[in-house]
């Protein structure tokens, strides 16, 4: 097959990470292809506005070529970087003419990639309307508020919806890179790859960087810390959103309506997150089963606690326990 042309963009405050990262997955998996004697399956293109050096935010200088014409990425991989200041509008990552490239050149492109908050610069194109997508947690609600039209999931390391791609926060751009790789040579040169790097080549679980606990001590007299803690110790019992609502002497409405403002998540969702917080806690646990944790933890069944596992860290439990237990 010819190589496939991959093309990083960047700009002033980029994330290094988030492009390196990538770029030493597709280098790697060049290495790999040259160590069995064949051609490099990848050309690799670090890209900006005007070309040039451009500065991370790190301080550290990558030389970038300027923007191509966008029939130039027919077939191509576009990529595009997070960065200082995308959450809150404040990038030149989002300056209209930009924008306009990135919307232009995904029409040609054969797959469109944002990594962290590169999600804004797609969702800004117009790219991830009525689509699925993820950032960096920090910016999950963020990215859902200004752009109501996108399916925001703030735990999922990376998310294909059909030839759009996102990734979590920083690090997972390399996961994305990896299943990149795979998808074009298959599973055997994605794994060589990460062994290669000595990384993951299916990282267990999703974006779990933070927990409800922390966020709760962060304000315990907010509505997400007092929901939490009256929540936690009644996580095995049958719970309904009225029987929360009542409990800090509120409306329905008005606590649905302050957890999203303060913690941007619903009720449900918070009970949903804590207990999944607290399976993963008891299957790490020596000699704990699947089923007791299922219990304890508010699940039920083996079955419930199966599906909350597919649905939010991608994994079985029994998977999560032979690697964290």
């Amino acid at each position: 097959m010819p190589p496939i042309d991959l093309w990083l963009l960047v700009y002033p405050g980029f994330l290094l990470l988030d492009a390196s990262g990538p770029a030493q997955v597709f280098s790697s998996a060049n290495d790999e292809a040259r160590a069995a004697g064949l051609p490099e399956p990848y050309r690799i293109h670090m890209l900006s506005a005007d070309g040039g050096p451009v500065v991370s935010s790190a301080g550290v200088t990558l030389l970038t070529a300027p923007l191509p014409s966008p029939s130039a990425l027919a077939g191509a991989t576009l990529i595009v970087s997070g960065g200082r200041g995308l959450e809150c509008g404040a990038s030149p990552a989002l300056a209209p003419e930009l924008v306009g490239w990135v919307r232009q050149a995904a029409a040609h492109a054969g797959r469109c990639c944002s990594v962290c908050t590169g999600a804004f610069v797609l969702a800004r194109a117009g790219l991830l309307d009525g689509r699925r997508a993820v950032t960096h947690w920090l910016d999950a609600a963020a990215l859902q508020a200004q752009h109501p039209a996108i399916t925001v999931q703030d735990d999922a390391i990376y998310i294909r919806d059909g030839a759009l791609y996102t990734s979590a926060g920083i690090a997972a751009g390399m996961d994305l890179a990896l299943a990149l790789v795979e998808e074009d040579r298959g599973r055997a040169a994605g794994l060589a790859v990460a062994k290669r790097l000595v990384v993951f080549f299916k990282r267990p679980g999703g974006q779990r960087q933070f927990s409800s606990e922390l966020l709760a001590q962060a304000a315990p007299q907010g509505w997400h810390g007092q929901l939490t803690a009256w929540l936690r110790p009644r996580l095995a019992q049958q719970l309904d959103v009225e029987q929360m609502a009542a409990a800090l002497a509120t409306s329905v409405r008005t606590l649905h309506r302050r957890l999203r403002q303060e913690a941007g998540m619903s009720p449900a969702q918070l009970l949903l997150r804590l207990r999944m917080e607290a399976a993963c806690a008891l299957l790490e646990r020596p000699g704990m089963t699947v089923k007791r944790a299922a219990r304890q933890s508010g699940f039920g069944s083996e079955y419930n606690l199966r599906r909350a596992f597919a649905a939010q860290l991608g994994v079985a439990p029994s998977d999560y326990q032979s690697r964290f237990g």
